[in-house]
């Protein structure tokens, strides 16, 4: 095995491929950061966003049992309602019987 004496000009190309590599990997860390510094916005958006829509989503519950609630007391109106009209007609009925008899007796 032979030995190899490094000369100034291979120490020069050893330094300058030292010192790029050097940039490389700090523009590799300089990336890494920026991807981190996105990463960290996209998930705090995602939170917000996500947020929004439990937000949203309570609102629609909410809105929902209040048609639940309206739709019930329309019905009800509705049913009591025609159980008063029932019981008018039936009062109705009752008076045109009562008008018929005086009419018959005279």
């Amino acid at each position: 095995m032979t030995t190899e004496r490094w000369n100034d000009e291979m120490l020069d190309e050893l330094a300058s491929t030292v010192g790029e590599m050097r940039d490389s990997i700090s523009e590799v860390k300089d990336s890494v950061d920026g991807l981190r510094v996105t990463a960290q916005a996209l998930l705090q958006v995602a939170a917000q966003t996500q947020q929004r829509m439990d937000m949203f989503e309570e609102e629609m519950d909410l809105m929902k049992q209040q048609q639940q609630r309206h739709t019930e007391a329309m019905e009800l109106m509705k049913q009591r309602q025609t159980e008063s009209d029932q019981r008018f007609n039936v009062l109705l009925e009752e008076v045109r019987f009562l008008i018929r008899g005086k009419k018959e007796d005279e």
